[in-house]
């Protein structure tokens, strides 16, 4: 459930339109064939203005979101532009969470503060899945000491667990923990379509 936005200042606006542009000019690589011009002009528009919000709460968390091109051909064929968090660790402001609300709930003593699943939600973004988090690694290497979850499928879910993923070795590697637990180097990263 997210929380009620708050427009962005005209100044938050136009230092995030900065950030983002000089993150897009310097990494070509994770978007070839897209320009910032295209990317700005739907940023811009006045459907953009909510992801917007969510661009500045994913980069005020440590994110650093950039347009990456992953995902299928009909994703691509959509004229969807889709921002991933590439901090090279696991996003701060995000770190020590349990994977979602349920699990959250369960704990009796020694909560954390949030959960993935409703940190995302709050900022208007979706965890990544496990096919999206190796396509990212193909940009870079990403998590190399921290970790991340990532979408969790319903049978594993269901049975009381949670997946995550990280980088080490020169491997992506996927693991499991109880959905409860909460490391402080593990966060989560998040999507944006724009």
């Amino acid at each position: 459930m997210k929380k009620n936005k708050a427009k962005l200042s005209q100044g938050q606006r136009e230092d995030l339109l900065i950030t983002l542009r000089t993150r897009f000019e310097k990494n070509m690589n994770r978007h070839k064939g897209i320009t910032w011009e295209r990317v700005a002009a739907k940023l811009e528009s006045t459907a953009g203005e909510e992801k917007l919000w969510s661009l500045h709460e994913m980069e005020i968390s440590g994110g650093e979101p950039d347009v990456v091109t992953i995902g299928t051909e009909n994703d691509k064929k959509k004229q969807e532009f889709i921002f991933v968090d590439c901090a090279a660790e696991s996003p701060k402001g995000r770190r020590s969470v349990c994977y979602d609300d349920e699990a959250l709930e369960s704990r009796k003593e020694h909560k954390p503060k949030n959960s993935a699943v409703g940190m995302a939600a709050e900022m208007g973004i979706k965890l990544l899945t496990e096919e999206q988090y190796r396509e990212l690694q193909e940009f870079g290497e990403f998590d190399t000491k921290t970790s991340s979850w990532v979408q969790t499928p319903p049978g594993i879910r269901e049975l009381g667990g949670a997946i995550f993923c990280d980088r080490r070795y020169n491997h992506v590697f996927v693991y499991h923990n109880g959905a409860e637990s909460y490391y402080a180097a593990r966060a989560f990263r998040g999507l944006l379509r724009v």
